[in-house]
């Protein structure tokens, strides 16, 4: 796909990996909507890189097909990227008794229901473009975790949310395939995000120290020259890619 010239969602592109990639796409001259809750940050965003912001929460219907709508008004919606998601922690059973079911409930309904929520109605509008050169119609990609393999203490809800995402890959690639569409999922590792960046400096440096080579933390940017190679390259379809410097999470 050439990305000049087409318009692109970025879930959670007010910030973090959304953010390196929506910058990163509208450096390749594409229009860029960023959907998030952040209305501040997200118009300021858009504003810089000459894109939109729609006001969204994912896992809503109606604020998902707002942001669909605003796309398709501004030209070919070629790609979606999302990257909003939450990170909870909380043991199965903890100091104060089982885990919250409310929880459980909230981390997989925003990860995992509100990245298939924006799935399914940007692959909707994609199935109706005119195909590219390739036969392409559109590209879809969602953020899972290598968490959803090395899931550590405290990480149920987050991995099993992360894990739905990485199980759904190929069989949505497989839906799409006749439409043109290819779907991938992007499964990073311990990436210096606004999340992480909560955590204690020691904290952050212990991990960064885990990982193999680069021993760093990983950038919105690594996350964003990934997304753009796999709209690029038309033979990636129905793949996790694990962008984690070889690391292998521990226990705690």
């Amino acid at each position: 796909m050439d990305i000049a010239g087409k318009v692109f969602i970025v879930t959670g592109g007010a910030s973090g990996l959304g953010e390196g990639t929506a910058r990163a796409l509208a450096a390749k001259c594409a229009t860029v909507v960023i959907a998030d809750m952040q209305t501040e940050k997200g118009q300021a965003v858009a504003s810089e890189i000459g894109g939109a912001f729609v006001k969204c929460d994912v896992s809503n219907e109606a604020d998902a097909q707002a942001v669909v709508a605003q796309a398709t008004a501004l030209g070919k919606l070629m790609g979606l990227v999302n990257c909003a998601g939450i990170a909870p922690a909380e043991k199965t059973i903890g100091k104060n008794g089982p885990h919250t079911l409310a929880g459980f409930q909230k981390c997989i309904t925003v990860n995992l229901i509100g990245s298939f929520n924006m799935i399914r109605l940007c692959a909707d509008a994609m199935s109706k473009n005119e195909p590219e050169a390739t036969g392409e119609r559109g590209v879809l990609i969602s953020t899972a975790s290598i968490a959803a393999y090395d899931g550590q203490m405290g990480q149920a809800a987050y991995a099993a949310s992360k894990g739905g995402i990485v199980g759904m890959t190929l069989p949505i690639a497989r839906d799409l395939a006749r439409n043109g569409i290819r779907n991938m999922t992007i499964a990073p590792g311990i990436f210096g995000t606004p999340m992480l960046f909560g955590m204690p400096q020691e904290v952050q440096d212990a991990l960064a120290a885990n990982v193999p080579f680069p021993s760093r933390l990983g950038t919105p940017q690594d996350y964003a020259k990934l997304a753009v190679h796999i709209f690029e390259n038309d033979m990636l379809n129905g793949e996790v890619i694990r962008l984690d410097g070889a690391i292998r999470l521990a226990p705690r």
